[in-house]
C-alpha cells in the first residue's frame, strides 16, 4: 500500500544492484555509536513526538518496483539544525520464499541496519523511534533521506539473498505520518494476537537475541511464547523464522533443558546460553520475575516494571510517559537503573505485550502486585487485566505520589495490603539500626524486604543503593546526620 500524500510532496530515487557511491561509510563498526544533542544535525522521533512509526511489510512483487527510494514531505536539507521531527519508514519487500513471518524478523532489522551507517544513532522500534544524525556526517554529504532508503535497500539485499524485490518510503509530512499510523498499528496488533495463542509448554526451545549487544555487551534477550522481546517487535515466531532464514544472525534457538522452577521461569538450557553470550558475567535468569536473577534489559525496552517498597508493589511506566511517575522519578531516571545488560532486581525492562502474558510477573504476583499504571497503557492493555484488579489499580489522573497511593490502596483493600500485614505482623530482627543519611527528614515507610540492587529515592535530591542486601525491617528513620569533628 503506497502511502497516500500530495504528489508535490512526492520525491522518488531508484538505485541500481551495484553498491551505491555513498557519501559515508557503512559497517559494523559504528553500531552503537552514541550522539549526543550538541552534535547532532536533527533528530526524528522520540518522547517529543507523539506519532512516528517504522515497519516493513510483505508485497506481491508487481506492487512494488525494485530499489525505489520515496521521500514524502521535507527532506534533510530543508529541515533546521538542531530541530526534533516526526517520521515514518516503510519498508516493503518481495520474493518467492518472503513469507509474512518474516515481516517482523526484517522490521527490527531497520534498528541494526540504520546503525551500521556512520553518523546515525537508531533506538527502538515499531511507534517508538528515536534517530539523531550527526553534524558532522551531514556535512561529509549525507543531506538527505533518500541515503538512508538506499543504505538500508543496499544491506537488506545483502543480509537477504531471499528478498528479490524491496522498495523504501520515507516521510517527514505530518499529515502522512498520522494518516498511516493506525494502519501499522492494526498490522502489529495481528502479529502480536497471534503469538499469544502459544505458551511455553508448548514448545521444545525458546530463542536468542543478540541485536543489542552493541549497547548492552552482556544483554540477551530470552524470547519465549509468553515472553516476548523486551522491545516488543519480535515474538517467538518472529525469532523461529529469523533464526531459519539467517543461521548466522542475532536470532538463534535455545534448547530449554530442565525447567528448575516454572514458577519464576529458570531453566538449564537457558542459563547455559545466556552464561555462553555473556562470557560468564550472567550465570541465571528468571524469566518471571523482577527480583531474584531477574531478565537483563539492553536500552529498547518499551516499559519498566518498578519496585516501590514504600508499598511492597510495582508499578509499570512506558517510555512516552512524560514527567514524574508516583515514586517522583521520571522514565529516563529509571532507565539508567534499567539497561545496560546487568541484572537489577526492582526494575525490570519490559515490553507491554508481556502484560497480555498470563505469566506476566507470576513469580511477583502478577497483576496483584501492580499498584500503578499509566492511563495509556492500562486502556491499551485493559482486557487483559483481570477483572477483579481493574478498578483497584490507579493511574497518573488518580494518583500521584506515594501518600495519595497508601490512601488509595487501602482504601480499594488492594491484594498488597495483605502483603503490609504480614510483614508487620512478622518478628522484628534482634538488632536494629537506623540510617542516617544527609537529607531533609523523610516519612516511616512500612516494613519491607527490599531486593538486592534496588535505588529508593529519600527526597533532598538522594539515592540510598542497596546492593548485595537484603532488608527485612519494621521501618526506616531517615534523618539528617549530626555534623562530626571539632
Amino acid at each position: 500500500m503506497l502511502l497516500e500524500c500530495d504528489p508535490s510532496k512526492l520525491r522518488i530515487e531508484t538505485i541500481g544492484v551495484e553498491k551505491p557511491n555513498f557519501p559515508m561509510d557503512i559497517g559494523e563498526m559504528y553500531e552503537g555509536e552514541r550522539i549526543r544533542r550538541p552534535d547532532m544535525q536533527v533528530e526524528f522521533g522520540g518522547v517529543d513526538v507523539p506519532k512516528k512509526w517504522e515497519i516493513v511489510l510483505t508485497r506481491k512483487p508487481e506492487e512494488i518496483e525494485d530499489g525505489r527510494v520515496i521521500l514524502i514531505g521535507p527532506d534533510l536539507n530543508e529541515l533546521k539544525q538542531g530541530g526534533t521531527y516526526p517520521l515514518g519508514i516503510l519498508v516493503e519487500v518481495a520474493g518467492e520464499k518472503v513469507e509474512k513471518d518474516l515481516e517482523g524478523v526484517l522490521e527490527r532489522r531497520i534498528h541494526y541496519f540504520l546503525n551500521y551507517i556512520e553518523g546515525v544513532m537508531h533506538l527502538n522500534q515499531r511507534y517508538d523511534i528515536w534517530i539523531r544524525i550527526g553534524k558532522k556526517v551531514y556535512q561529509k554529504g549525507l543531506n538527505s533521506l533518500a541515503w538512508l532508503g538506499k543504505a538500508l535497500i543496499w544491506l537488506y539485499k545483502q543480509s537477504f539473498p531471499v528478498i528479490e524485490k524491496i522498495q523504501v518510503s520515507l516521510t517527514t509530512d505530518q499529515q502522512t505520518i498520522e494518516k498511516f499510523y493506525p494502519y501499522a498499528l492494526e498490522v502489529w496488533a495481528a502479529r502480536d494476537k497471534r503469538a499469544r495463542e502459544l505458551k511455553d509448554e508448548d514448545v521444545e526451545e525458546f530463542y536468542g537475541c543478540v541485536m543489542c549487544q552493541s549497547f548492552a555487551p552482556t544483554h540477551m534477550c530470552v524470547i519465549t511464547p509468553n515472553r516476548i522481546a523486551s522491545c516488543g517487535s519480535i515474538s517467538w515466531f518472529d525469532a523461529r523464522a529469523a533464526s531459519k532464514v539467517d543461521p548466522k544472525g542475532p536470532n538463534f534457538p535455545i534448547p530449554k533443558g530442565e525447567c528448575i522452577d516454572p514458577i519464576k521461569g529458570i531453566y538449564t538450557g537457558v542459563n547455559e546460553i545466556i552464561s555462553k553470550k555473556s562470557l560468564g558475567s550472567i550465570k541465571q535468569v528468571a524469566l518471571y520475575t523482577s527480583f531474584e536473577t531477574p531478565h537483563t534489559s539492553c536500552g529498547c525496552f518499551e516499559g519498566i516494571a518498578f519496585y516501590i517498597p514504600e508499598v511492597d508493589g510495582i508499578a509499570i511506566v512506558h517510555r512516552d510517559f512524560k514527567g514524574p511517575t508516583v515514586n517522583g522519578l521520571t522514565f529516563s531516571n529509571m532507565a539508567e537503573h534499567t539497561s545496560g545488560g546487568t541484572q537489577n532486581p526492582g526494575f525490570n525492562g519490559i515490553a507491554i505485550e508481556y502484560l497480555r502474558s498470563p505469566k506476566f510477573l507470576q513469580a511477583d504476583g502478577g497483576w496483584e502486585r501492580i499498584v500503578w499504571i499509566p492511563k495509556a497503557i492500562k486502556d491499551r492493555v485493559g482486557d487483559s487485566i483481570p477483572q477483579h484488579m481493574k478498578d483497584l489499580i490507579p493511574t497518573e489522573q488518580e494518583v500521584k505520589n506515594i501518600e495519595e497511593l497508601k490512601s488509595w490502596l487501602k482504601s480499594k483493600n488492594h491484594p498488597v495490603v495483605k502483603r503490609w500485614k504480614q510483614v508487620a505482623e512478622e518478628k522484628a530482627p534482634e538488632v536494629r539500626k537506623e540510617a542516617f543519611v544527609e537529607a531533609a527528614p523523610a516519612e516511616l515507610v512500612p516494613a519491607t524486604v527490599v531486593p538486592e540492587g534496588l535505588s529508593v529515592p529519600i527526597g533532598g535530591g538522594f539515592i540510598i543503593i542497596f546492593k548485595n542486601a537484603k532488608i527485612v525491617a519494621e521501618k526506616v528513620i531517615i534523618k539528617r546526620a549530626e555534623k562530626v569533628g571539632k
